[in-house]
């Protein structure tokens, strides 16, 4: 009885091609780029660096004052989620802003907080600033 209702049962799926999530998904990437590409700016780096991939990484290690080499450690599983959470976090705290601000904006919602960093008015402060968080 169960083995017959199982064979009656068919599944199909879908994998027709939608594009407006395509259109979202681009929007989504353009906001990103074009947000790191002004903090990169900002932080007197090249800008075109947000577009290439894994120098966009070393790039945003060197703007959050960690070494260049840990963009490898973004490679290794469980590990990269620390890790770019920590660059996050440092880098929002070298603008100026608090931990808050790097883990949901510039971690979790990067097409929000990055285009905020980059065109907002917070200045490039540098590893290390003392100034007061904001």
């Amino acid at each position: 009885m169960i083995a017959s209702t199982v064979a009656e049962n068919t599944f199909s799926y879908s994998y027709s091609f939608d594009p407006l999530s395509s259109v979202f998904a681009f929007v989504v990437w353009a906001l990103i780029v074009a947000g790191m590409w002004a903090t990169f700016l900002k932080a007197g780096r090249r800008g075109w660096a947000a577009i290439i991939p894994f120098y966009n990484i070393y790039t945003l290690c060197k703007v959050a004052g960690k070494p260049g080499w840990w963009w490898i450690l973004y490679i290794i599983p469980i590990v990269n989620i620390v890790i770019s959470i920590i660059v996050a976090v440092n880098v929002a705290r070298n603008f100026g802003k608090g931990g808050a601000y790097g883990f949901f904006l510039l971690w979790w919602l990067q097409f929000i907080g990055y285009p905020v960093l980059g065109f907002g008015s917070a200045p490039y402060l540098g590893p290390g600033s003392t100034a007061p968080r904001i």
